[in-house]
């Protein structure tokens, strides 16, 4: 007998949407989901992208053996793609399978399941993995409502911070037709559709994505047959490597509403030499030149990066240029996060580590920046009209860009709707009293 399952992710939204795809698999080869503490099978989906996240997984296993002591545990996703052994160690773990080997965790599953396992690794060479593993993300961390697609896998860069390459693997693509028919069908179901990957701007740039034509497929020309040939009333693309918003994507993004009035841009520091040091593949005036396009295009937009404070090497000057930068750049909000030294990275031996106490002292610095700036763009829209999704009850609504919105009264949720702004809260906007406008 199959036993019952039941899958938890760890950390982004690639790897939501693979735990989606692992659930359908498993589901198919006749597996029977569970909840977590009646399940025979509990697969951990792990994140590794900081040290953190490598400790999130070790207590739940703990956890897990306390409250479902009887399950048998399957370890995948990045932590274990980099660490088999380490992992294959720790008490009460039965399997560990690599990001290279997650397509057949069902066949697995089925045949080994009978045996008595413990630590068992199946892992092989990620760079060599060319199969494309991804499910619609329908209910992502509660949100029922604008469902995660994930149409890119892999990454191709060597910023020498990230751990993701050699876990992930190379960058390659969700096939054009299968995203149309993938979107065309959660369209039926939902108003907004959040496209994802590790690194979604390098869409279709693997050989044979060459369109018909000739031409190079690029994701501003999937975005616009999405628009064409499916009924999506909102597209939201998540973060795009900042020289991949091109003019054509941007325009197309200014151009249509039914695309989310939202660019999100890895921008990691605003200081030039410590992006050298990084190995991102722009300088400051390059990623000035983006933003600066898309503000002209969008001036209500949302426009967001992902920043890191206390890299090695980051003096208390290139911090300071670095604050000035991101202070100088229209930006709406930030995801601030602390450098964590990760095991097989080139910064993990780099000199000059910065001290653990400055690192989080230079992060609260940016956060209290990021969050000046976000109250600043809030305030812009009382008394105007914002378009926004509605999500589950008790949720905030979200507006296109990237606002979230308390509702005067009750709608139901996954519509979209326009409102009308009345006031600022501490960590959004609420939407005019409908009786006051009446009555004034």
């Amino acid at each position: 007998m199959l036993p019952r399952f039941f899958v938890q992710n760890f950390g982004c939204r690639a790897a939501q949407a693979d735990g989606a795809a692992l659930e359908s698999a498993l589901a198919g080869d006749g597996h029977i989901p569970s909840a977590s503490a009646d399940a025979e099978l509990v697969i951990l989906n792990t994140c590794t992208v900081t040290a953190e996240a490598d400790n999130d997984l070790r207590q739940s296993i703990r956890r897990l053996r306390r409250e479902n002591p009887a399950a048998r545990v399957l370890v995948t996703g990045c932590y274990a793609q980099r660490a088999p052994s380490e992992i294959a160690a720790l008490p009460g773990v039965d399997w560990v399978v690599g990001n290279s080997h997650k397509t057949q965790i069902a066949e697995i599953v089925s045949r080994e399941w009978g045996g008595h396992y413990h630590g068992q690794i199946h892992i092989g060479d990620i760079r060599a993995h060319t199969e494309f593993l991804s499910a619609p993300v329908e209910d992502a961390a509660g949100d029922r409502t604008r469902p995660n697609l994930k149409i890119q896998d892999g990454c191709n860069n060597v910023c020498t911070f990230c751990i993701i390459p050699s876990v992930r693997g190379r960058s390659r693509s969700a096939p054009a037709d299968r995203v149309i028919e993938q979107v065309r069908s959660l369209s039926m179901r939902y108003r907004e559709i959040v496209l994802s990957g590790i690194n979604l701007g390098r869409w279709g740039r693997e050989r044979g994505y060459e369109q018909p034509d000739g031409v190079p497929a690029r994701l501003a020309r999937l975005v616009k047959r999405l628009l064409d040939e499916t009924p999506v009333e909102r597209l939201r693309l998540s973060s795009v490597e900042p020289m991949d918003f091109s003019d054509e994507l941007l325009q197309l993004m200014a151009d249509s509403p039914r695309l989310a009035a939202h660019v999100h841009a890895p921008l990691q520091s605003g200081c030039d030499a410590t992006l050298k040091r990084m190995k991102r593949r722009y300088r400051t005036r390059h990623y000035a030149g983006r933003l600066e396009k898309a503000r002209a295009l969008m001036p209500d937009a949302a426009i967001g990066a992902d920043v890191m404070t206390g890299f090695p090497g980051e003096t208390d000057a290139e911090f300071e240029e670095s604050r000035h930068f991101i202070e100088s750049m229209p930006f709406t909000y930030l995801h601030v996060f602390t450098y964590s030294e990760r095991p097989g990275t080139p910064a993990e031996s780099y000199a000059g580590s910065v001290p653990i106490r400055l690192r989080k002292e230079r992060n609260a610095i940016l956060r209290q920046l990021a969050a000046g700036k976000n109250a600043a763009f809030r305030q812009r829209f009382i008394g105007r009209t914002l378009s926004v999704v509605t999500l589950e009850e008790g949720m905030p609504a979200l507006s296109t860009n990237y606002l979230k919105v308390e509702l005067a009264h009750g709608r139901p949720a996954n519509q979209l709707i326009d409102i009308r702004i009345g006031q600022v809260t501490a960590a959004g906007l609420r939407e005019a009293n409908p009786l006051a406008v009446i009555g004034a």
